[in-house]
C-alpha cells in the first residue's frame, strides 16, 4: 500500500516536472522544487529555533550600516523589477484587461520570463528581513504571519513560474507587490538611518493603507477579468 502511494506520488512529480516551462529550466533554483523547499525549511528552522538559541545569551548585533545598505539596495532592485515588468508588456503591449500569457520565445516574452524569475529570486533575498530581526533580537516582529508570508510566497511562485508561461494578467500582482516593496524598503532604509531622518517618515501611517490598496487592486483586476470571461460565455 505504502509503495503504491509513493509510486503514484513520484509519477505525479515526474509529470509536473515534464510540464514545466522549458524557458526557465536553466535559471538558478528552477530545476526542481527540492532546492527551494530545502532553502525554505532551513529558513524556518533558523528563525524559529537555531537563531533564537544562538542569540539567547548574546547581545543584539548592531547592524545599522548593514540595514541601510540592504534596504536601499532592495529599493533599487525592486525598482528595476518594476521597470522590467513595464517594459515586458504592461507599458508596451498589454491592454490592462484580460491579457494572455505569451508562451513563445520572442524577445519580449523572454524578457517577461526573466523578470518573473527576478521577482521570484527577490523573495529569497527578502528572507534576510527575518534573519536581521533574529540577529537584532527583535523577536516581537518574527510573527507567524511574517514567517508564513516569507516562506510560502517563494514556494508558490516556483510553481507559478514553471507550470504556467510567465506574463499575462498573472504578473499583475507581482508588479504591484514590487511597487509596494519599493515604498516599504524606502521607509525601512530611512528608519534605519537614525533619528535625524524621522521627519521624512511622516507617511508611515499610510503604509498599511498602501498594502491594502495593492491587495484590493489585484482583486478588482481579477474581477474585471471574470466579467470579461462571463461576457463571452
Amino acid at each position: 500500500m505504502f509503495q503504491e502511494v509513493l509510486s503514484n506520488i513520484l509519477r505525479f512529480y515526474d509529470y509536473l516536472l515534464k510540464r514545466t516551462d522549458a524557458r526557465v529550466r536553466d535559471y538558478p533554483l528552477m530545476q526542481s522544487p527540492i532546492q527551494m523547499t530545502v532553502i525554505l525549511l532551513g529558513y524556518v528552522i533558523f528563525v524559529l529555533y537555531v537563531g533564537p538559541r544562538c542569540m539567547a545569551n548574546r547581545k543584539p548585533f548592531c547592524l545599522k550600516t548593514t540595514m541601510i545598505v540592504y534596504n536601499f539596495s532592495m529599493v533599487a532592485f525592486n525598482a528595476y523589477i518594476v521597470y522590467e515588468f513595464l517594459m515586458s508588456g504592461w507599458a508596451t503591449t498589454y491592454t490592462w484587461r484580460c491579457d494572455l500569457c505569451d508562451p513563445s520565445s520572442s524577445p519580449q516574452a523572454l524578457r517577461m520570463v526573466r523578470v518573473a524569475w527576478l521577482f521570484y529570486f527577490s523573495k529569497y533575498i527578502e528572507l534576510l528581513d527575518t534573519v536581521f530581526f533574529v540577529l537584532r533580537k527583535k523577536h516581537s516582529q518574527v510573527t507567524f504571519l511574517h514567517i508564513f508570508h516569507h516562506s510560502i510566497l517563494p514556494w508558490t511562485w516556483w510553481w507559478g513560474v514553471t507550470l504556467t508561461p510567465a506574463g499575462g494578467m498573472g504578473s499583475f500582482h507581482a508588479m504591484v507587490n514590487t511597487c509596494v516593496h519599493v515604498i516599504m524598503y524606502t521607509y525601512y532604509g530611512l528608519a534605519a538611518a537614525g533619528p535625524r531622518f524621522q521627519k521624512y517618515l511622516w507617511w508611515k501611517k499610510y503604509m498599511t493603507a498602501i498594502q491594502l490598496v495593492s491587495v484590493n487592486s489585484f482583486k478588482l483586476y481579477r474581477a474585471d477579468e471574470l466579467i470579461i470571461i462571463l461576457h463571452f460565455l
